[in-house]
């Protein structure tokens, strides 16, 4: 089995991108993004996809996620968990690191 590593680079964390700006950046519908905002995977700004903005931690979300449905074939709820997991995985990395120091 082969190990594949992501490379995601995040343009901002604080650029805010609208629906449009993200399908485009990403290189996906509309759909794609709609559907992982409704199975809580992204959260926008707004109240309506026509208002909604995106930080630059959605682009990340979807980047991984078009990879993890890509390489790994894993229908969007299985990608959900693993996105909730690798942010768990992270944030007890900074709290050793602090802990650490």
């Amino acid at each position: 089995m082969s190990r594949h590593t992501m490379n995601i680079e995040i343009i901002d964390e604080h650029f805010e991108f609208t629906l449009a700006d993200l399908c485009q950046c990403c290189a996906v519908q509309a759909e794609t993004i709609i559907a992982m905002v409704e199975e809580g995977m992204l959260s926008p700004a707004g109240s309506s996809p026509a208002d909604w903005r995106f930080t630059g931690i959605a682009q990340r979300h979807v980047e991984i996620t078009l990879h993890l449905q890509r390489d790994l074939r894993v229908n969007l709820p299985g990608a959900a968990l693993a996105l909730e997991l690798m942010e768990e995985i992270d944030m007890l990395r900074r709290q050793l690191q602090r802990k650490g120091q």
